[in-house]
């Protein structure tokens, strides 16, 4: 048998039946290239996290379980699994039913989520603006999720409230955060992360209004545009931040978790304190 004889046998196994528009042969190799770019990077991320201080892997521990979502959402969708037929009411192809890939939805509810609280423990602003951001995130998913299953032009309102919760995840990401980033000397990386992050962001409803919304570009083609995109987002941001964070005080930045528990020492010298300050009964 030829090494490189052609072994992806996704379609095979798991047929894709009853759909127009469906993910061709190449559109699944490219997906499994995607597959393998997202183990890589998890692999190396969780090398990289043993070598690191304790203190200084929150970022380590969370991109690890992104690129661990990410590996297995890809998975499924190269295998031809995590889809359902949803039928398109937009273009030329009025009526035709297409193959919907739930599976990379998932990986987004996960994915924006986290990134967002990255952007958020970096720039050092509040719990209550970090937890905002992050239920925003997974309110601007869920929308697209449910504008992709929706076979009516209704698909839009729900589109339109998923594009608005982005655009205020930006102003949050970029403004605030950026002005509290600020403060602690950390503007210049702050603004080169989440600038990137954000101009990856605008794309995304472009590459939704395409291909599971306005079914304008094939399920193939949607599913390159999105994998370049995930790639650029999560992978390569992965590596950005670990990349910047080697110049990055944990301590100011107060992330440095770890440290926060006082030792056993502490802990008693704190009792001490405390017995000593109680006035004795007469």
């Amino acid at each position: 048998m030829s090494l490189l004889q052609r072994a992806n046998d996704a379609f095979n196994i798991n047929p894709a039946t009853s759909v127009d528009e469906a993910l061709s042969l190449h559109g699944s190799d490219w997906l499994w290239a995607v597959t393998a770019l997202y183990i890589v990077s998890f692999l190396g991320l969780l090398a990289i996290s043993f070598s690191g201080k304790e203190s200084e892997r929150v970022f380590h521990y969370l991109f690890t379980f992104v690129l661990l979502v990410g590996a297995i959402t890809y998975y499924a969708q190269a295998s031809n699994l995590g889809w359902s037929a949803v039928e398109q009411v937009h273009n030329l192809d009025n009526g035709v039913i297409r193959q919907i890939f739930y599976a990379k939805y998932i990986n987004w509810v996960v994915a924006f989520p986290s990134l967002a609280l990255a952007l958020g423990l970096l720039s050092g602003v509040s719990w209550t603006t970090i937890i905002c951001n992050i239920a925003i995130a997974c309110y601007w998913v869920i929308s697209y999720l449910a504008a992709a299953y929706t076979p009516s032009s209704y698909k839009w309102g729900f589109f339109a409230f998923g594009t608005f919760s982005w655009v205020i995840l930006a102003m949050s990401t970029i403004n605030e955060s950026r002005e509290a980033a600020a403060r602690l000397g950390i503007e210049r990386d702050y603004i080169i992360l989440s600038g990137w992050l954000n101009v990856l962001w605008l794309l995304y409803p472009i590459a939704f209004g395409l291909s599971d919304g306005g079914n304008y570009i094939g399920v193939t083609a949607g599913a390159i545009f999105f994998g370049v995109l995930d790639v650029l987002m999560v992978p390569v941001l992965t590596f950005a931040f670990l990349f910047f964070a080697t110049k990055w005080d944990y301590r100011r930045l107060s992330i440095a978790f770890s440290d926060a528990r006082p030792s056993r020492e502490n802990q008693g010298c704190m009792q001490e304190v405390h017995q000593s300050s109680i006035p004795a009964a007469e």
